[in-house]
């Protein structure tokens, strides 16, 4: 099977999806990566990155129920697949790899 890898933006929109479970739809999306990252999101990266995902087998969609906030119009909640839960495994492990072969001295020390 090919390998599917993952941008930045990407992987944290899919740790996000991940993070709201059954609330995951576009604008809780970008309010959660927001809040997460102290960055601005815009609503059309998040979409264009769902699509991409989804794309990709690491996220399903499926229409909720109509709400009365939204006009009457349905929310796309999206939800993480057992790819993009490998994916995102896969990729926390080779993160820690890469932090743990790090000598003692390896980085230049930083007040947080």
């Amino acid at each position: 099977m090919r390998r599917s890898y993952l941008g930045e933006f990407e992987e944290v929109v899919l740790l996000t999806v991940a993070v709201l479970a059954e609330g995951a739809y576009g604008v809780a999306i970008t309010d959660e990566l927001e809040r997460q990252t102290g960055r601005s999101v815009s609503i059309s990266a998040v979409h264009a990155a769902l699509h991409r995902l989804e794309e990709k087998g690491m996220l399903k969609s499926h229409l909720g129920e109509a709400t009365a906030e939204r006009g009457g119009r349905r929310k796309r909640l999206f939800t993480v697949t057992v790819l993009g839960s490998r994916t995102l495994h896969d990729i926390r492990a080779v993160r820690k790899q890469l932090w743990d072969s790090i000598a003692p001295n390896g980085l230049p020390a930083v007040s947080l």
